[in-house]
């Protein structure tokens, strides 16, 4: 007889399943085989079977059933050797007796300790033979069958993960003798059901390297990264933060070496992301001098200072200097014209592109100091008269080349063009002057923590760190990117959006100030509130809303803000899709896979019930994830609504909606549906339209206790119609008000 438990769980006699019973018979034996020929408490059978405190009155009784009805399936599946199965009765409980080589899992974990013991006597070969054939034993999670019925013991838990454990032995092995092409698929795979493990990640990235794909590796760690700020509030730890330095120096460790012309001997990642000493990457300006690593010895003396008031200057040693300097990185992808993909004409577009990324760079005093393929450096700063305000110049110049190209771009339409991807950092870093008086050479963390990020700036934005927001507000307009580790985006600066009619006009302060009262005033009273700013195309509508998130945003008491705009042809459910993924952390571009994890799991983080948190599911992930069977239209809204009533229980929420009037019904009535129940709960959702959403819906938000109409004319206008608006204290009321121009 053999017990099989890695996967759904199979009693096998003969080449043929025993039948067991209902579940918590088979429950009660698939327990008891985790704990194969050890003693098991009565007690801890119960709480397996039924939770802690949980179990019923009859509850030993039904046990003592269970044990009499197993103990006849085995005797009848039993071949009358010494070596059968069998069911003990042994103080204070139960014992399987039971050879341990008649269960997968025991010889599972036997060939994975001769594994590892080969793979420590120095013979990968035979270790890699032996971690495949252990993996080949899984059928599934373990013990499928019952986890899906709702068993979940600790037991389980840590034979799944020694299971992760066994396959990273393998995949550290299959690296190890070369075959980075043979494991990158599973690999893949693998790190996108198990996107927060360190060191699987570490392998993708390691694979991806030796396969010539160093952008989708650097694109890897910025992923984990972003996951483990925005899901745990922590960065990745040294070992993964090594190996990506590694890459971006391109260190030779990472290629498999050859010590003959028998297998490739070449290094783990254990190996590469073992404790060594941490390498800083080096880039020397200009780029002419070279690129390469130099080392520097420590500085000592007096600490630097940074623009926001920490000290700079030349240290003890007379050729070493520390400053704060602001990091560019810009990286350009090819968009080739309809229908043709030979890409020509690329690398006249490419070498136009980097002419006009040194031109712009040069323009506003910075340095490109390195270029790699589509990825450019520059710095801000470097110099020795560098002006004070060197982050304001690097965001200009960002921004500077992204108009540039964009508009060459546009302007050669049908023939291809590039899409320009820009972030801006600032940090301290260690300037090495050489003796000749050359260029320093530039050492610091904030060169490589820059580079990754340019992988989550989609085309034709420039992303900001909240650091850079901070110090150049004041001269560049900015919005939340809804992004953790990137978390503005830089509109343009005050001076040229001003000149174009990009900027909150200053005779709209009011209404900025009333809808930011009313959101406090639904933060404090704990009452779901509806806005509806009603203006034509040349109102400011969107300008009011972005100008909105930004105050919200920026305030002291934690506010979380998501914007999304409507998209006629983007479905019917766009609008709830689109603010779920942005609440629940999905990026543009990431697998239905991916998805549907970050929305699971901030479901289950908001729902303590597991049957209610399916219930959720069931209706809320067909919205990120299309190839699922949605639920019925009614049943989505009312889940979707109730999440975010909950995640507004959670945390202060506020709910943003651009251009209403271009949503569907479905989606019109899920915003109104928002506030119009009267749960207890800081909700404030702002929406923008043109006059057509009155003409659509005449009673819009009429029946609402918690309604705001805002009413914006052109904006030549509003100035005359000031004497009509109401003061900010009075717009605090429950009742319909009017705002700069006609009432509803």
């Amino acid at each position: 007889m053999e017990f099989r438990v890695l996967g759904p769980m199979e009693v096998v006699h003969d080449g043929e399943q025993v039948r067991l019973g209902g579940s918590q018979r088979r429950a009660m034996l698939g327990f008891l085989l985790l704990q194969a020929n050890r003693t098991v408490a009565a007690s801890r059978l119960l709480n397996a079977l039924w939770g802690e405190d949980e179990a019923p009155r009859t509850a030993r009784k039904i046990l003592q059933n269970a044990v009499y009805a197993l103990r006849g399936v085995l005797a009848c599946a039993s071949d009358g050797s010494s070596g059968a199965a069998r069911l003990l009765t042994r103080s204070p409980g139960y014992m399987l007796e039971v050879a341990p080589e008649r269960i997968d899992l025991h010889l599972f974990q036997k060939w994975v300790a001769q594994a590892r013991e080969k793979r420590a006597q120095g013979a990968p070969e035979e270790a890699a033979e032996l971690l495949r054939d252990a993996l080949a034993l899984w059928r599934g999670p373990a013990l499928a069958d019952l986890v899906e019925v709702g068993f979940e013991w600790p037991e389980l838990v840590a034979v799944q993960n020694s299971r992760l454990d066994v396959l990273e032995d393998y995949f550290d092995t299959q690296l190890a003798l070369g075959r980075h092409h043979t494991v990158l698929a599973e690999l893949e795979t693998t790190v996108q059901a198990e996107p927060l493990r360190e060191r699987l990640c570490g392998q993708l990235m390691l694979a991806l390297y030796r396969c010539g794909r160093q952008a989708d590796a650097l694109s890897t760690y910025s992923r984990v990264r972003n996951l483990l700020v925005e899901d745990l509030g922590l960065v990745p730890g040294q070992p993964l933060q090594r190996l990506q330095q590694a890459i971006l120096t391109q260190d030779p460790a990472l290629s498999p070496r050859h010590t003959g012309p028998g297998p490739v001997a070449g290094l783990t990642v254990a190996g590469l992301m073992g404790d060594q000493p941490r390498k800083t990457v080096t880039v020397s300006a200009p780029a002419a001098a070279g690129n390469g690593a130099r080392a520097a010895r420590p500085a000592t003396g007096p600490a630097p200072r940074s623009p926001e008031g920490r000290s700079t200057g030349v240290t003890a040693d007379r050729g070493t200097e520390r400053r704060w300097v602001s990091v560019v990185s810009l990286r350009t992808q090819f968009v080739p014209p309809p229908g043709d993909v030979s890409g020509e004409g690329l690398e006249d577009l490419l070498d136009d592109a980097a002419s006009v990324v040194g031109e712009q760079i040069a323009r506003f005093g910075g340095t490109v100091t390195a270029s790699l393929g589509s990825v450019s450096l520059a710095l801000f700063g470097i110099g020795s008269s560098a002006a004070e305000d060197h982050v304001r110049q690097a965001v200009s110049a960002a921004l500077a080349v992204r108009d540039t190209l964009g508009a060459r771009t546009a302007s050669a339409a049908g023939t291809g063009g590039l899409t320009v991807h820009a972030y801006v950092d600032t940090g301290e870093v260690l300037l090495r002057h050489s003796a000749k008086g050359d260029v320093p050479i530039v050492i610091g963390t904030v060169l490589d923590e820059s580079q990754p990020m340019l992988f989550d700036v989609p085309a034709g934005e420039v992303r900001v760190s909240d650091a850079v927001r901070r110090l150049t507000e004041d001269a560049v307009a900015y919005r939340p990117s809804g992004s953790t580790a990137a978390p503005w985006q830089a509109i343009g600066t005050r001076q040229v959006l001003a000149r174009g009619g990009g900027l909150l006009a200053a005779d709209q302060s009011s209404e900025a100030d009333v809808l930011c009262a009313l959101a406090e005033r639904t933060r404090h009273r704990s009452v779901p509130h509806l806005v509806t700013v009603v203006g034509g195309a040349a109102a400011g509508k969107s300008r009011l809303l972005g100008e909105f998130a930004r105050r919200m945003a920026g305030r002291t008491v934690p506010v979380r803000v998501l914007t999304a705009a409507a998209a006629p042809d983007a479905g019917p459910a766009h609008l709830q899709a689109r603010l779920l993924s942005l609440y629940c952390g999905v990026r543009p571009g990431d697998d239905p896979l991916t998805a549907r994890a970050a929305v699971t799991r901030r479901t289950e983080a908001l729902v303590r019930s597991e049957r209610t948190a399916r219930w959720f599911l069931s209706r809320l992930l067909p919205l990120v994830d299309p190839a699922l069977a949605p639920a019925p239209a009614d049943e989505v809204l009312d889940a979707w609504r109730e999440f975010f009533h909950r995640a507004a229980r959670d945390e202060p929420l506020v709910l943003c909606v651009d251009d209403l009037h271009r949503a569907g019904d479905a989606e019109i009535d899920a915003v109104a549906g928002l506030a119009g129940d009267a749960v207890p709960v800081p909700l404030f959702v702002v929406a923008t339209a043109r006059p057509e959403l009155l003409l659509r819906r005449p009673a819009w938000s009429g029946g609402l206790a918690h309604a705001t109409t805002v009413t914006l004319g052109p904006s030549e206008r509003i100035a005359t119609e000031r004497s009509m608006s109401i003061p900010v204290a009075a717009a605090c009321g429950d009742h319909v008000q009017r705002v700069g121009g006609q009432g509803r």
